[in-house]
């Protein structure tokens, strides 16, 4: 009975440790994504996230999260980056997501037929004011919708 115990309460605190040493993430101040309903992402919807930045002083890194499929047929993504916030002029950008190399090769780790990407797009870049400010991430290839996308997300953390 002991040993039946043991089995069972060593995997379950094994699997606590690590769920709590991922969340233990002093720089993160938002790591969030969104499903892609049917892995169809068309031009109207954009994915928004709203982070709060408490310190515009310090130096932030931001990145793209995605997720996409092996039957994804592109080496890359566009997609155009809304932003606007306190002391911030509304803005649009143009960003080209690099997912494989010349030869085909996932640039993104995988788990099964999924492959993920976090892919930096500003480096120390202080926000102009403490507030809370708007991203909406808006793909901007051909196809509408764009196939085999699963997730697409934000990260800010600040910058060590």
């Amino acid at each position: 009975m002991k040993l039946a115990r043991l089995k069972f309460i060593l995997p379950a605190l094994l699997l606590f440790m690590l769920m709590t040493a991922a969340c233990n993430d002093p720089n993160r101040v938002m790591d969030d994504n969104t499903e892609i309903a049917s892995r169809n992402w068309s031009y109207a919807n954009q994915i928004r996230f709203e982070p709060i930045i408490d310190d515009p002083s310090a130096a932030y890194n931001l990145y793209f999260n995605v997720r996409v499929t092996g039957d994804y047929k592109y080496s890359n993504l566009y997609v155009l980056l809304h932003t606007s916030g306190p002391n911030m002029k509304s803005g649009v950008m143009r960003y080209q997501l690099k997912l494989a190399n010349a030869e085909g090769a996932w640039l993104g780790s995988g788990t099964g037929n999924l492959y993920s990407f976090r892919i930096p797009f500003k480096t120390n870049y202080h926000f102009p004011a403490k507030g809370t400010y708007h991203f909406a991430i808006e793909q901007n290839m051909r196809d509408n919708p764009l196939r085999e996308v699963s997730d697409v997300g934000l990260r800010i953390e600040k910058a060590k």
